[in-house]
């Protein structure tokens, strides 16, 4: 059964083109958003690629994140009649098996959703935070909106009161890059259609691409099929840090010991002597 690759670029159009050739194959197919404000220009994008039409102005931490996914899947679910599931990748992603290992890895975890996620509270055991939601952000509103949002925050605090999940849902949080089924994303697509008070509920939430897909989907009939693993190998410098680790060559071992299926961070340059020895770990 078929696999789509979902890749979200901003810049770089060689090192995109680069994953683009790494997964070409014809049990794939290869979507991928480009940045309205990115430097990529379409014209560049390796022809093996299909590009998302409806294309958003992406800014870190924002629900644009969420706006640009949700999409590209749309366009997916109506282009692709048959799938097994989306992998949503970074263009800073590289995979890490040779494609017919990827299928074979693919065809073994086929019943379940692959969605690092863990419960969002203040328990043991879960992440702590609920100050996502709990509070006002709208940093793509501009000074009025963000004034806006500072003064709800403020009055709340006074009161003593925050904000809860529309609909009863039980918060879920994760990382940003996952595989999901196609009846689930054709779910998802159809929850977010019927519920718009979701989308208006999440556009005030701090980084919703880490809470939004993870909540969806961990109060739906699938949460039995979620696996907690994305298969992804991934190094943050330090706890609360923004952005995990660019990779390099000093990396390669923990890499290769890995049971991942992609690492990132990856740079074309500050990962330049990584690069041969992962497409050697590919053969």
């Amino acid at each position: 059964m078929k696999q789509v690759f979902l890749i979200a670029a901003h810049k770089d159009p060689h090192q995109l083109n680069a994953l683009v050739e790494q997964l070409r194959d014809e049990d794939f197919l290869i979507y991928v958003h480009l940045d309205a404000k990115g430097a990529i220009d379409p014209a560049e994008v390796h022809p093996a690629a299909r590009q998302i039409a409806e294309r958003v102005a992406v800014h870190w931490g924002c629900f644009s994140q969420v706006q640009a996914t949700l999409n590209s899947l749309k366009q997916i679910v109506a282009e692709v009649p048959d799938f097994d599931k989306v992998l949503f990748l970074s263009a800073q992603d590289f995979p890490l098996l040779s494609n017919p290992a990827l299928k074979a890895a693919l065809a073994g975890l086929r019943a379940h959703e692959l969605l690092d996620t863990v419960a969002i509270g203040r328990e043991p055991g879960q992440w702590a935070a609920d100050y996502r939601y709990q509070y006002f952000y709208r940093n793509e509103a501009g000074k009025a909106g963000r004034l806006a949002c500072s003064l709800a925050n403020r009055a709340m605090r006074a009161c003593g009161t925050t904000r809860r999940l529309p609909g009863g849902l039980a918060p879920y949080g994760g990382s940003s890059w996952w595989a999901l089924s196609r009846d689930c994303v054709r779910e998802l697509l159809e929850r977010v259609r019927r519920e718009p008070g979701l989308v208006r509920f999440f556009r005030s939430v701090s980084c919703p691409d880490e809470m939004f897909f993870q909540t969806l989907v961990m109060n739906s009939r699938f949460r039995e099929r979620v696996l907690p693993e994305n298969f992804r190998y991934i190094q943050w410098p330090e706890q609360g840090a923004r952005n995990p680790k660019v990779l390099d060559e000093h990396d390669f071992e923990r890499i290769a010991a890995s049971k991942a299926h992609f690492c990132r961070k990856i740079d074309s340059r500050a990962s330049a002597a990584l690069l041969p020895r992962l497409l050697a770990l590919r053969q």
